[in-house]
């Protein structure tokens, strides 16, 4: 059985019990009040009879005195101390036919209680002794000498406004429930549409819709409540899948990452130990007995061996940042590295002038000797990417709670689409450049290894006026400030 139907019989239930509690206690109340009227009529009516027996007296020859006064419903009876009936006067109803209640044999349960005078007396109703007749509400009390007055009006008015009521009573419950059944199922209707809306958003997610979510979880009601609950786990989810779906496209990326530096990897280092193994035919082929070929021979060996030891110590660097070993961590004054990387470019390309800009010591807490190769690759990159005569600033500041580090160059600049692209690693801007023209590809993609392990970021872009601009930005270390300027000229 649904939910919806339950709630109907509940309420339905409920319903029937309330009307049904209350027909009762209606019909209880007038049938009390009509004979309670009853009963003040028996009241009244026997002052007067009682007062005429009483004045003729009583006694074995009393066949009945002229009792005035008497209605011609009410029904008396004047019973002796044996029992049997002194005086009869009978109810005349119906066209003339008189009727009179059935006695029990022997009356009990007087009471004075019951009468304002203190007379035992006892009240009760009793059936018709003719057939068709109408049902008696009677009095009963004891009066001088043992004799027992009767009085008794019929019930039959009370009866019929008593079956009138009880008519309009099950019509009116009819009707009632049937408008609280109405009622009530527009009711759960309403009060359940919160949950038809439920079970529509859990259809909705069951199809993949994960950013659906329960509406009314706002209301102050239990529903309300439980939509809130529900759209709280709702998102716990669809963060769940999202981090797994992130997750999953990381490793992939990861995946296509290594995938492309085990090939790149394997690429760079079959051109050197081409190179070595040709030299090595050539030695077999009688180099060794010509000293000229034996130079170049070993010449052309050591050349790429080295070439190779470069690769492979570029190559393991790179595998221990992402390994993500520890750094030193010192305090180091960027200013100063900078300027000894500046005099170091200036010897190894004098072709290229270098100048250092500084505000002041700025100090940042890492290592020197990883800081330093930072900046001597970034003007390696100068040298290898611009013509000789290409003019190149290291300006070292300090913006808030940063230490940021530009090498600008103003040579042909760098195209926006390769700005984006020249920290992979094994990028080339030029394909067909090799590791003795334009290296390997892996020197700006260790300055990004070495710039995300201090915590700081590295970006590229071309400058308006021509050239490009390297930004490197670090957090800085506790260190005191001057506001002197440096600047050391190449």
């Amino acid at each position: 059985m649904s939910l919806r139907a339950r709630l109907l019989l509940a309420l339905g239930a409920v319903a029937l019990l309330a009307l049904l509690a209350a027909d009762v206690a209606t019909y209880s109340s007038l049938r009390s009040f009509l004979l309670s009227r009853i009963d003040d009529s028996l009241q009244a009516t026997h002052i007067p009879i009682e007062q005429a027996l009483t004045g003729r007296g009583f006694g074995p020859g009393f066949g009945g005195g002229r009792i005035q006064q008497v209605a011609p419903e009410t029904f008396v009876d004047l019973l002796g101390p044996d029992g049997s009936s002194v005086v009869v006067l009978p109810a005349y109803m119906r066209g003339g036919q008189s009727f009179s209640p059935r006695l029990p044999n022997q009356i009990s349960g007087f009471s004075t209680a019951q009468d304002p005078a203190g007379e035992p007396t006892v009240y009760f109703d009793a059936p018709s002794s003719q057939a068709g007749g109408p049902s008696f509400r009677v009095r009963a009390s004891q009066i001088a000498a043992g004799y027992v007055l009767v009085l008794a009006e019929p019930l039959s008015e009370t009866e019929g406004t008593l079956h009138r009521l009880l008519g309009i009573e099950l019509a009116v419950t009819a009707g009632a429930l049937l408008l609280a059944g109405v009622a009530g199922w527009w009711l759960v209707r309403v009060g359940l549409h919160p949950l038809a809306d439920i079970e529509a958003t859990a259809g909705a997610i069951a199809e993949g819709k994960l950013d659906e979510r329960v509406p009314g979880e706002s209301d102050r009601t239990e529903v309300g409540r439980l939509a809130q609950s529900l759209n709280v786990m709702l998102a716990r989810i669809q963060d769940a899948f999202a981090a797994r779906d992130t997750t999953e496209a990381e490793l992939r990326r990861s995946e296509g990452r290594l995938r492309r530096f085990v090939a790149d990897a394997s690429h760079e280092l079959r051109t050197p130990v081409a190179a070595v193994s040709a030299y090595a035919e050539l030695f077999d082929r009688g180099a060794d007995r010509r000293p000229d070929d034996l130079a170049r021979v070993m010449t052309g060996i050591r050349a790429e061996t080295t070439r190779m030891g470069q690769l492979v110590d570029d190559l393991l660097l790179l595998a221990r940042m992402d390994e993500g070993r520890p750094l030193e961590q010192a305090p180091v004054e960027l200013v100063g590295v900078a300027a000894e990387a500046v005099e170091a470019a200036t010897a190894v390309g004098p072709d290229w002038p270098v100048r250092l800009v500084a505000d002041g010591p700025v100090e940042v807490l890492g290592d020197a000797a990883r800081l330093r190769q930072v900046l001597d690759n970034l003007l390696s990159n100068v040298r290898a990417h611009t013509p000789p005569g290409t003019r190149a600033t290291v300006a070292i500041t300090r913006q808030e709670e940063q230490a940021v580090c530009q090498v600008e160059d103003d040579g042909p600049g760098l195209p926006p689409d390769q700005a984006e692209k020249v920290f992979e690693r094994f990028f080339r801007a030029d394909p067909s450049r090799s590791r003795s023209s334009g290296g390997a590809g892996l020197g700006l993609s260790i300055v990004a290894a070495i710039v995300s392990a201090h915590g700081g970021t590295v970006d590229a872009a071309p400058r308006p006026e021509g050239g490009s601009v390297f930004t490197v930005r670090l957090p800085v270390n506790a260190s005191a400030w001057s506001a002197g300027p440096v600047q050391r000229p190449a």
